[in-house]
């Protein structure tokens, strides 16, 4: 069987009771993600990561460890764009901000970035990577003093 596969890097950053998310519009309705996205060709994962959480919110990041690397299959009927299975390998990484200012990225896939606070995670409308993120961070749940505070 022939299939297309994707390699991507991300960032979980949490700071202050809030987590950095993207707003991802590439499935036709804006979602929300972790910052990062695909490898370039040659890339390693963790320069990667680092490029594409300043490309899709103006901060510099520093890796703080790998979390997880999550392989996740998507028929060909459900993809975007394609028409081959997709086999997608997202390695995802805990980050922290060490420099830059919040933007949001101009022509790319996401089109806002913003501090949510842990709490409203729930109720947005969001990428499983999210939660698979937060779940990497915060194996025993996330913690009680940063469930209640935010930006």
């Amino acid at each position: 069987m022939e299939f297309d596969t994707r390699v991507a890097a991300y960032g979980v950053i949490v700071a202050d009771g809030a987590v950095l998310l993207a707003r991802w519009t590439g499935a036709g309705w804006p979602r929300w993600t972790l910052p990062g996205g695909g490898l370039e060709y040659g890339e390693d994962a963790e320069t990667g990561a680092v490029r594409e959480i300043r490309e899709e919110t103006g901060y510099s990041a520093e890796l703080q460890g790998l979390l997880g690397v999550d392989s996740k299959h998507i028929p060909a009927g459900m993809r975007l764009h394609g028409n081959r299975p997709l086999h997608a390998f997202r390695v995802i990484y805990a980050a922290s901000v060490i420099d830059g200012e919040l933007k949001d990225e101009a022509d790319g896939s996401t089109d806002l970035a913003r501090w949510i606070p842990l709490h409203r995670v729930p109720s947005l409308d969001r990428v499983d990577l999210v939660d698979l993120g937060l779940r990497l961070l915060f194996p025993d749940g996330v913690p009680a003093g940063h469930s209640a505070t935010g930006r």
